[in-house]
């Protein structure tokens, strides 16, 4: 009997903790951006890895890895942060070495503005509608 059979109807609870992989060029560059984005501490950096943390526990880790090829095209996953003050957030992520892609418009109820890390990684900046 396969272990996918012996499991089949069966609920198998394991737990995950969940960390992000970012591939960038330089991960100390690119650790200020994202420290700023989103109130994280930065580790040292050991190559090629780089470790961000939320000082308050709660968030996941991002790790910032270094990789020799370039960033091509749209990312197929990206962080969204949802915040309250959109506007302060995207001036905020522009100081930080970032690029407004696109400005916000409404995406069904969620005010949405795209914009990119200093290595071009795209990440949204969300308001959530109000209930």
């Amino acid at each position: 009997m396969s272990r996918t059979s012996e499991l089949a109807g069966a609920v198998e609870v394991v737990a995950v903790e969940l960390a992000w992989v970012l591939d960038c060029a330089d991960p100390p560059t690119l650790a200020s951006f994202w420290a700023g984005a989103l109130g994280y501490t930065a580790g040292p950096y050991r190559q090629p890895y780089l470790e961000l943390s939320d000082p308050r526990g709660h968030g996941p880790e991002l790790l910032l890895q270094r990789v020799p090829e370039p960033k091509r095209g749209k990312n197929r996953m990206h962080v969204d942060l949802r915040v309250q003050d959109q506007d302060t957030k995207v001036e905020r992520l522009v100081e930080l070495g970032g690029r407004l892609l696109r400005p916000p418009f409404d995406d069904t109820g969620w005010w949405t503005a795209h914009v990119a890390d200093p290595e071009g990684n795209e990440l949204c900046v969300i308001v959530p509608p109000r209930p």
